[in-house]
């Protein structure tokens, strides 16, 4: 197991906490918590890479949180192991969304096999951004056809980071991924708070993501999303930079210019008003608009208002 992963065990079995962590201790970084709804601003924040849940205690309340999970989009892609008691059984399988399960007697035994086969599995069956952590363009497509699908009324946000090139050219990859991190939790920390269910992010690649949300909530999520990103993107910029409020970099054809601090332009389109059978149809609608934003000075957003 890469020893970068991290995998949060929730269980008040002091006892078996120690065993875990005696087992996974030299593969990955453990960390314990007694109960879920304890952990769950962690996962949100961070996103592990692997969950081990006890259930020997609060098994209706651990199950319901745990299905919560299992079924949005996001965060349903971390694997979720399930400890059991050994005497203890499972009504069906639709009643737990566990990716695996293991009888207590038998975790010093098979927990370090399950786990790497948990690990296995998500890495060949989940595409997800390795930076972000946020879904790529296979799910991004199967979000909206599938809204689309079933008649769902929704909008799609399309942002994108303005001045992100010469950012990067100017600072290097490694502060322009700390850049790309940020937005990518911000973004989805503003809209899940704003719609803890039925939303979700993407990442469709370099700064671009994509948010789907309820019509209604998308553009105060938008304006929140710009609110912050501004408040936030100067703190990567050196002193003298930030004081100047622009840096020298380079363009596209390699001339030197002036660029003006990063901003961020969003895109919005619907099917409130207009009919679409496919995601690449509300795709486009939802770029057009972006580029419309970014003819503004600053950070701005735009939302399709025509009616055909």
């Amino acid at each position: 197991m890469n020893p970068h992963k991290t995998v949060l065990v929730i269980s008040r079995d002091i006892v078996l906490t120690s065993i875990i962590d005696k087992i996974l201790h030299d593969t990955g970084n453990l960390l314990p918590f007694r109960d879920f709804k304890s952990a769950l601003d962690f996962i949100y924040n961070s996103q592990p890479d692997l969950l081990i849940l006890d259930l020997a205690e609060d098994a209706v309340s651990n199950v319901s949180i745990l299905n919560d999970l299992k079924s949005d989009p996001i965060f349903g892609q971390i694997p979720a192991v399930i400890v059991f008691a050994d005497d203890f059984v499972i009504p069906s399988w639709e009643f737990l969304l566990a990716d695996d399960y293991i009888r207590r007697s038998a975790v010093e035994g098979e927990l370090g096999k399950k786990v790497e086969l948990c690990f296995f599995r998500s890495e060949r069956m989940v595409e997800i951004n390795p930076l972000t952590r946020l879904p790529g363009n296979i799910t991004i497509a199967r979000q909206i056809q599938g809204r689309l699908d079933k008649g769902e009324i929704f909008a799609v946000g399309y942002a994108d980071i303005d001045f992100f090139k010469p950012f990067n050219d100017r600072y290097g990859f490694s502060r322009g991924d700390e850049v790309l991190k940020m937005v990518g939790r911000l973004i989805r920390n503003i809209v899940k708070e704003k719609q803890p269910h039925g939303s979700f992010i993407g990442h469709v690649g370099g700064d671009d993501f994509i948010f789907i949300m309820d019509f209604d909530a998308i553009e105060d999520s938008a304006g929140r999303i710009m609110e912050y990103f501004d408040k936030l993107i100067a703190t990567f910029y050196d002193t003298l930079d930030r004081e100047n409020g622009h840096i020298a970099s380079v363009d596209r054809e390699g001339n030197k210019r002036i660029f003006p601090l990063m901003t961020i332009s969003i895109g919005i389109s619907h099917n409130k008003f207009r009919s679409f059978s496919h995601y690449s149809e509300i795709g486009q609608v939802a770029s057009e608009m972006k580029h419309v934003s970014k003819n503004v000075s600053g950070s701005c957003f735009r939302i399709d208002r025509r009616k055909k």
